[in-house]
């Protein structure tokens, strides 16, 4: 498959930039004869008090699930319960795990922060590669497009990754999709055929697209300085605003994200026998853009 690179610009190369089984069930339809509204606010609040500054927890959010046990399944765990939606969770196991507090704690940490809005079945996003598409060979160190079409999310939000990395619940527009951002990145392999697992603090290429799709919901990032000779996965991220993977209303749901493999050669034409892997490096040492 033919493949156009991307035309070397300045303004091409400034925007570009590398950073840093569930088990068989039924999908829980709504019972149009019972209501799903949001609780109202509890009498305690009735007053005027304002529920996003208080610290207690109001009585009309307080979840009443059990341990999904009743009756017992075999092969299927217990879920914890609680009386306080878990509001305290995360105090069991300071000081050392810290709460995440917006930061990205490479030592892991624990995040208080509900999830938030979930969207409907008829709101779940998707996401497909425009190009390159699968299978496809390209030039080296040669920039090129990578565009995505996606639906039922509204992209172009994006919060202070450095600052507010998951501080706010998954939150939908007034249509009811997600509102966030998606990523693109690109990893090493060793073949097309590979079954060696990656290892996820490395990759060559990754960007947080912190604008809107067009009208046809695509979105494009540049790789200014193009790949070196190898063979590569490369996938989506959807995330919410606040940078964590988007939430779905069921358990069995096809793929939000795509991945596709594509191999990079001296010339862009298809090798007869495969590149060699090339080096990934760290994300840990890469800027969040």
């Amino acid at each position: 498959m033919s493949f156009k690179p991307a035309a070397t610009t300045a303004a091409a190369v400034a925007k570009a930039g590398g950073r840093s089984s569930e088990r068989p069930r039924s999908i829980i339809r709504p019972n149009p004869a019972v209501s799903i509204a949001p609780p109202a606010a509890s009498l305690a609040n009735a007053g005027g008090g304002d529920l996003q500054s208080s610290t207690q927890l109001d009585s009309s959010v307080i979840q009443t699930t059990d341990n999904g046990q009743n009756p017992p399944v075999a092969g299927q765990a217990n879920a914890a319960t609680s009386k306080n939606n878990f509001i305290n969770f995360c105090a069991l196991g300071l000081p050392q795990v810290p709460i995440t507090n917006g930061l990205q704690i490479t030592s892991g940490s624990c995040n208080p922060t509900p999830i938030g809005n979930i969207p409907s079945i008829a709101n779940m996003p998707s996401s497909k590669f425009q190009s390159p598409t699968n299978g496809d060979t390209i030039a080296a160190n040669t920039p090129f497009n990578i565009t995505v079409k996606v639906q039922k999310i509204q992209l172009g939000t994006f919060t202070n990754a450095a600052k507010t990395y998951y501080a706010n619940p998954q939150t939908l527009n007034a249509q009811g999709a997600i509102i966030g951002h998606t990523h693109i990145v690109v990893e090493a392999v060793d073949s097309l055929a590979t079954t060696t697992l990656t290892d996820s603090t490395k990759f060559l290429f990754f960007k947080g697209i912190d604008g809107g799709q067009d009208a046809q919901g695509n979105v494009q990032a540049t790789v200014a300085a193009g790949l070196p000779v190898g063979t590569y996965r490369v996938g989506t991220i959807l995330s919410s605003s606040t940078h964590q993977p988007v939430i779905m209303p069921v358990a069995q749901h096809g793929l939000v994200d795509d991945v596709i493999y594509m191999t990079v050669t001296a010339n862009g034409k298809a090798a007869a026998a495969p590149p060699a892997a090339a080096a990934a490096v760290s994300s840990l040492f890469l800027p969040f853009s």
